[in-house]
């Protein structure tokens, strides 16, 4: 089977298995997202949403968080960890898009690369959940699972894995795919176990590479 065969099986079966699976941060605007992917580095979406509506309390909009100091959603955001870079982050970046965008988040790739704190997997996270557009988010679960199922072979860079995969995974699936992946990962493909191959969608297409 090629790669983009298999590209296909694993989408259609993932669809089956997971047909709701959406992103697991909570958000009812595209800032609160962006906000929200800078905290989940190293920390659990669990923790992160109901950090965030502490956080939101306080600084009800971008305008709020632009005006805050740093170390006032420090104080807020440090059960997510590395409180003070991720604080810092949020604060430059809401004020960028308080002084240069009115308070609303860029609708283009590279600029949302230019925020601080956003890198490719937060701008394609934004790309695909808020604007609907292409998008490929390569987390953990994304490169564990792709390199152990044989979508992509022995690669573990973040932008390698994603360059790969927009090869073989057809545009307007990408990003449905990258949350169905994250489900699959935590229930049956897990990390910090041995992964649930018996009870498995994949099993008899997986490559089981890394396991």
């Amino acid at each position: 089977m090629t790669k983009e065969a298999l590209a296909l099986e694993v989408i259609e079966r993932l669809k089956k298995e997971y047909p709701d699976a959406d992103c697991t941060l909570d958000y009812d605007q595209a800032w609160k997202l962006l906000v929200s992917v800078r905290l989940a580095a190293q920390c659990t979406d669990a923790r992160v949403n109901v950090v965030v509506e502490k956080l939101y309390e306080k600084f009800p909009d971008v305008k709020a968080l632009a005006a805050a100091e740093p170390q006032e959603i420090e104080k807020i955001v440090k059960p997510c960890g590395l409180g003070h870079s991720k604080a810092r982050d949020i604060s430059a970046c809401m004020r960028i898009l308080d002084e240069k965008y009115d308070g609303k988040v860029p609708e283009d790739f590279d600029a949302l690369l230019k925020l601080p704190g956003v890198g490719r997997k937060s701008a394609n996270l934004i790309m695909g959940d808020v604007f609907h557009k292409p998008a490929i988010v390569t987390d953990t679960h994304c490169i564990r699972l792709t390199n152990r199922i044989g979508l992509v072979d022995g690669i573990k860079d973040p932008k390698k894995v994603e360059m790969a995969l927009w090869k073989i995974i057809p545009p307007e699936e990408g990003s449905d795919f990258c949350h169905r992946l994250v489900w699959h990962g935590r229930d049956v493909c897990t990390a910090r176990t041995k992964p649930h191959c018996e009870k498995c969608c994949l099993e008899d297409i997986c490559g089981k590479y890394g396991v």
